[in-house]
């Protein structure tokens, strides 16, 4: 998305944050992926850790785009468990302190929604990027076999174009420096937009929520079908006979 169209969603997202274009979602038609005859017998565990965008600040917790992710799972019959550790005003500081207590539970794939609260407090850009580098290293010790999915985030220039290139950089660079899978921009579509967000401004609709869980969904689906040794492959057809 345009810095231009994002300026005015993060400027306002700043103070809220701290404390705690596109049409809406059409439903999207998906053929089920079926699990092969051994089949998945233990929930694959999914750990959101985030602010208030995960959180869903606003919202029944049922439409924050966690939960949707743990629906569209669930609608393709895969045995997929949603831990959604979303918490308003979160920073990495914060999420990096909260880590070894949420690794007490098993995690198979972990989604990190952090930074903008850093970014919106002019937190140096290498110290957020250390926390998330420190996320990542204490999740992989824990859990080698883990996925980890680095959600990107976007701050306006207020800070300086130097202040924002330096936080843009931090994901795309932890992505390819860790072999992270990297969500280019989670509000993709969805800020600046007054019809996707609530009557603040700040947070995202229960519509915006959707449209931020399909770019989610189109980066994590992969990783499921992999993790679940799914079949995504239509029934083959043959061709008619002809009469005898």
């Amino acid at each position: 998305m345009p810095l231009h169209k994002s300026l005015l969603y993060l400027l306002v997202l700043a103070s809220v944050l701290h404390g705690c274009a596109r049409q809406p979602a059409q439903d999207i038609e998906e053929e089920p992926a079926k699990l092969p005859e051994s089949g998945q017998t233990e929930m694959l565990r999914i750990l959101f850790l985030g602010n208030s965008l995960a959180a869903g600040l606003g919202l029944d917790p049922a439409q924050a785009f966690p939960a949707l992710i743990g629906a569209r799972a669930a609608a393709l019959g895969w045995p997929v468990r949603v831990v959604n550790a979303g918490v308003s005003g979160e920073t990495t500081a914060g999420g990096l302190g909260r880590i070894d207590w949420l690794l007490k539970d098993r995690v198979d794939i972990l989604v990190i929604e952090l930074g903008a609260n850093d970014g919106m407090r002019g937190i140096d850009p290498v110290v957020t990027k250390s926390n998330l580098q420190a996320i990542v290293e204490r999740t992989r010790a824990r859990y080698p076999e883990a996925a980890i999915v680095l959600a990107g985030m976007q701050i306006p220039t207020n800070l300086g174009p130097s202040y924002t290139e330096s936080f843009r950089r931090i994901y795309p660079d932890l992505a390819r420096e860790n072999n992270l899978t990297l969500i280019p921009f989670l509000l993709e579509g969805v800020g600046g937009l007054p019809e996707l967000n609530q009557p603040d401004g700040i947070h995202p609709t229960a519509e915006g929520h959707a449209l931020i869980a399909e770019n989610v969904w189109q980066v994590l689906r992969p990783i499921l079908e992999a993790r679940l040794a799914v079949s995504t492959d239509p029934p083959s057809s043959q061709a008619p006979q002809p009469d005898s």
